[in-house]
């Protein structure tokens, strides 16, 4: 080959991969569907190697950039601080803080981390993510895998610090835009070692304080997770008298550091993220509780160890009998049915968060009609791509229009106003 063709092809070929990397910076870039997402999910790539592999481009910065600018119809307002948008990144991905600044960029208005633990842990053995992708659901057992909190400690401080930086020195864009308004949260689990605390459960909630104390400096919101399924017996802590023991010391701490502080808004907001495999009996005393203790929200809901698949395939359904939380589709009936439960038990006097299934916005608007002043999303992302998230908010924006909501508050718990209204 001459000289001048070799050279020839180098620049074109260079300015070829300049074009897609440039094309791949934007969020609703056909490249995602048409070739990204398909690689990410294929069934030759470990799940668990895809899920790193997303992590650590949004750690990168190599994560695409949602430039749509925000409706204001569809901001926020919950504990005094407000939200762009109701739509949140749920935990589970980013569970070391290490992609928040990534992931806020491509358009989510809140981010949470983790489950972080107090002890650094490896979780459950490998494999532990599975993918059923006729059903566009995940099975997961990872098992709170967790670097610990002096190292998520570590990187939030070191987030706030850029976050600081950005917000004073650069100039506007999209990422500016999603730093400067973008909320985190962090969410706490339990080393495995540690689940029911000493005799007669004193003590079940002493993890959980120290957490507050050790991560509350950078978190705008602090979640107790008590119903992940990969963790052996953590779900007995929703049961009545551990769930108020628990409650009792968390928010006696809050309470604490409020005074200590002389500020009632100076201290993080205290959520709870409970199961969606409940009874009736569960639920009402779950809202009980939450009611009594004055819990600032609660998270609805975690994964399912049900299974309400339509399996259509022999492959698919060995997968399904993998042990471990379902996530996806088929999570969203059940998901939003007790969100629309605990909005009704709770008599929309605590915010909630609606997360369990949404790929596209009529699922986000139906959760938030269910009583969902937030919502989240993480499988459906999986499967769909960044573009999710700006097509989730247009969406959103379509269906207030449609219903002649002013505002996307407006819509919050619509479903029981108009049951109310009919009795």
């Amino acid at each position: 080959m001459k000289r001048g063709s070799a050279l020839g092809l180098a620049v074109a070929g260079a300015a070829t991969g300049a074009g897609v990397w440039w094309g791949m910076r934007d969020a609703q870039s056909p490249l995602y569907p048409g070739l990204v997402m398909p690689f990410l999910t294929s069934r030759f790539l470990d799940p668990e190697v895809s899920h790193r592999l997303a992590v650590k481009s949004a750690a990168l910065g190599l994560t695409p950039v949602d430039e749509w600018k925000d409706d204001p119809r569809l901001g926020v307002t919950v504990w005094g601080r407000h939200f762009e948008h109701p739509l949140g990144l749920a935990a589970g991905f980013d569970k070391n803080a290490e992609a928040m600044e990534g992931m806020l960029g491509m358009g989510f208005a809140f981010v949470e981390v983790g489950s972080v633990c107090l002890k650094p842990q490896p979780g459950n053995p490998k494999p532990r993510v599975f993918r059923l992708f006729d059903e566009k659901a995940i099975i997961n057992r990872y098992g709170f895998n967790s670097d610990g909190v002096l190292a998520v400690a570590e990187r939030l401080d070191q987030f706030r610090e850029r976050q600081k930086r950005v917000i004073e020195t650069a100039a506007d864009s999209a990422k500016k835009r999603g730093l400067e308004k973008g909320v985190v949260g962090v969410n706490f689990g339990k080393n495995k070692d540690r689940v029911m605390g000493g005799t007669d459960g004193e003590g079940l909630g002493d993890d959980y304080v120290e957490l507050m104390q050790r991560l509350s400096p950078y978190a705008d919101y602090l979640v107790i997770n008590i119903s992940s399924p990969n963790t052996p017996n953590l779900r007995l802590l929703q049961s009545g008298s551990e769930l108020q023991k628990i409650l009792e010391q968390v928010m006696a701490e809050k309470k604490r550091a409020e005074a200590a502080s002389k500020s009632a808004t100076a201290y993080p907001p205290v959520l709870i993220k409970i199961a969606p495999d409940l009874t009736k009996a569960q639920a009402e005393d779950i809202a009980a509780a939450a009611l009594k203790y004055k819990v600032d929200g609660i998270i609805v809901s975690n994964t399912t160890v049900s299974r309400p698949l339509r399996v259509h395939n022999e492959q698919e359904e060995t997968i399904a009998k993998e042990a471990g939380g379902l996530s996806g589709r088929p999570l969203l009936e059940m998901s939003t049915q007790l969100l629309r439960d605990m909005y009704r038990l709770t008599e929309g006097r605590i915010p909630l968060i609606g997360v369990g299934g949404i790929s596209s916005g009529k699922d986000a608007y139906d959760k938030i009609k269910a009583g969902a002043s937030l919502v989240q999303l993480y499988t459906g992302l999986v499967y769909e791509g960044p573009g999710l998230v700006g097509r989730v908010k247009k969406e959103l924006v379509e269906l207030l229009d449609r219903d002649g909501f002013r505002t996307i508050e407006e819509a919050v718990g619509h479903d029981h106003h108009k049951e109310v209204e009919t009795k």
